[in-house]
């Protein structure tokens, strides 16, 4: 079967923004994702707001300690977002093709996003929950990929996988939202632009404000299950390497229940909102970012992949010539 090649441009330019911004965000992510752990234990929280888990990193000297578990994010965050750009845009040209429609409306759309993230789900959630439990480490006490997933099982390597499936209508609300305004902005410019001008893209700057308000939206309708998930996911605060003790025993598994039952508990209703801000303004920084540089590095990818094809023809040409 041939190759898709603009899902593959779609997957490589995805891939590629979204390894740049996490990179970018990552100390940001960490102080978030810390945050969002902790929870109220007798009126008491060590962290108060995020500049508190700042503070912490600096206070004791461990600055390097807010990109623990980086290496692992980058890994998780290029697969994760190669496979669904690829699957997002492969469905998408499945779709037309076999409906024969000229375009997509927004439920079809909808459904398109959730198959293509709840396949990108399954895949990286071994390193969602490595990259989880690294960030949620003690400063300066992160362990490596390796290790931190072999001290559990198999089943616990894919903790939250079912609350990860349901948030695949995160990115597919996101996506679906950022498609519809940039399909109506092009459209418009098109019919601005006179005849035989260069193609009509995207400027940086729109993009960002496309991304920021299509992720803003989904953030704020999932963002219960976001904190929830955090929590399953999160690395358990007693941990400590030199007790064997603790490690050879068996820790209870943390279920949805388990931890809405912890929240409502100790921090009622508002607690299932607590770090929101700072949720939106990292991921809406890191998805604004992601498809700023993605529709600025798309149409490079895509010379570069129609470059590769036909030299790859050329070559098999002279080859069988030979």
């Amino acid at each position: 079967m041939a190759v898709d090649l603009e899902s593959l441009s779609e997957a490589t330019s995805g891939a590629l923004g979204s390894l740049l911004s996490t990179t970018i965000l990552y100390p940001l992510d960490t102080c978030k994702t810390k945050y969002q752990a902790e929870v109220q234990t007798h009126g008491q929280r060590k962290y108060r707001s995020l500049s508190d888990v700042l503070w912490e990193a600096v206070s004791t000297g461990r600055v390097l300690s807010l990109y623990q578990g980086l290496g692992t994010k980058n890994l998780q965050s290029f697969i994760a977002q190669f496979i669904y750009f690829y699957g997002y845009s492969y469905f998408k040209r499945l779709y037309l093709e076999k409906s024969n429609c000229k375009s997509i409306g927004t439920k079809a759309n909808l459904i398109l996003a959730a198959a293509a993230g709840a396949c990108t789900a399954i895949v990286t959630q071994p390193l969602d929950t490595a990259s989880s439990r690294m960030q949620t480490s003690a400063f300066g006490k992160s362990k490596g990929l390796w290790k931190t997933l072999s001290e559990g099982t198999l089943s616990d390597a894919f903790d939250g996988l079912g609350i990860s499936l349901l948030l695949t209508s995160n990115p597919s609300i996101q996506f679906t939202v950022f498609d519809q305004l940039k399909q109506r902005l092009l459209k418009q410019k098109l019919k601005e632009a006179e005849h035989g001008s260069s193609p009509v893209v995207l400027s940086a700057f729109t993009a960002f404000l496309l991304g920021a308000v299509s992720k803003s939206i989904a953030t704020i309708l999932t963002y219960p299950a976001i904190r929830c998930k955090v929590m399953i996911q999160a690395a358990d605060p007693d941990d400590d390497d030199n007790d064997k003790t603790k490690r050879a025993q068996q820790k209870p598994r943390k279920t949805v229940l388990d931890v809405v039952r912890t929240i409502w508990k100790r921090e009622g209703i508002s607690g299932f909102f607590k770090g929101l801000e700072a949720q939106i303004t990292k991921t809406v920084l890191s998805s604004a970012l992601l498809l700023m540089i993605k529709e600025k590095i798309s149409a490079t990818a895509w010379v570069l992949i129609l470059a590769l094809q036909r030299y790859l023809f050329l070559t098999r040409g002279r080859l069988k010539n030979a």
